[in-house]
């Protein structure tokens, strides 16, 4: 049995003397979809900033392709292969959305890969290539979401993280999020996803882990934790 893409292995982050993340574990392997859900202050968006360098673990591994990156600096983690699309977008304001996608590949020298990268950006999001020479500001928050992932996908990542990528959207928005998702998974990505949309993320997750008070309490398939009575009751409001 291969090695999974992503390890990571009893994972303990602080905040100051706050505990984020209290010893966790989980994997990803290549070319699945793994959710990661919970309530807000669970320690989601902290998983994702430690794989991607943002912030350092206490203690604990993190293990790419089988090589450490606890602690290594973004920029050589998002050459190794990982990228990320954070919550709250990060879109640089005064930019257009071509030079905010160009800025996603900002490690790679391959003009003409870039702008095939670029052209395939415009075909999972026909909006952004309507938008290429508009600004931040002028966006919706939905075309906000679409240029996040697309700028993501610039460094040409093997596996993509992706942090509540739904939240605030119209749910035509959440719809085509989705199927992206789905879409960049089938062209061969593997993926990460923190989402607050429990329902929505086990739909398309091939596994999933809850993460409550920086624990992960219980972890499956994502059909089968879809259909869980404490996960229903305590993500779908039933």
């Amino acid at each position: 049995m291969s090695a999974p893409l992503l390890s990571i292995r009893d994972l303990v982050v602080h905040y100051g003397v706050i505990r984020a993340l209290s010893g966790i574990s989980l994997e990803v392997p290549e070319g699945r979809i793994v959710a990661l859900i919970g309530a807000n202050g669970a320690g989601k968006s902290t998983t994702l900033r430690a794989i991607s360098g943002l912030v350092r673990p206490t203690s604990g591994s993190v293990e790419f392709r089988g090589r450490s990156i606890a602690g290594l600096p973004s920029h050589q983690i998002v050459a190794l292969g990982v990228a990320q699309s954070p919550e709250g977008r990060g879109i640089f304001l005064n930019l257009t959305v071509k030079e905010n996608l160009d800025l996603g590949a900002y490690l790679r020298r391959d003009r003409a890969g870039i702008d095939a990268d670029r052209e395939r950006a415009y075909a999972l999001f026909p909006i952004l290539k309507e938008r290429s020479g508009q600004v931040w500001g002028t966006l919706s928050g939905g075309e906000q979401q679409m240029l996040a992932v697309a700028r993501a996908l610039m460094s040409r990542p093997t596996l993509l993280l992706l942090d509540e990528p739904s939240l605030g959207l119209a749910p035509q928005f959440v719809d085509r999020i989705f199927q992206v998702i789905q879409e960049i998974n089938e062209a061969g990505v593997s993926l990460l996803l923190v989402e607050q949309n429990a329902n929505m993320a086990l739909q398309v997750a091939h596994h999933a882990y809850v993460l409550e008070t920086g624990s992960i309490v219980m972890q499956g398939r994502g059909r089968e934790l879809l259909e869980s009575p404490d996960v229903r009751k305590a993500y779908l409001g039933e």
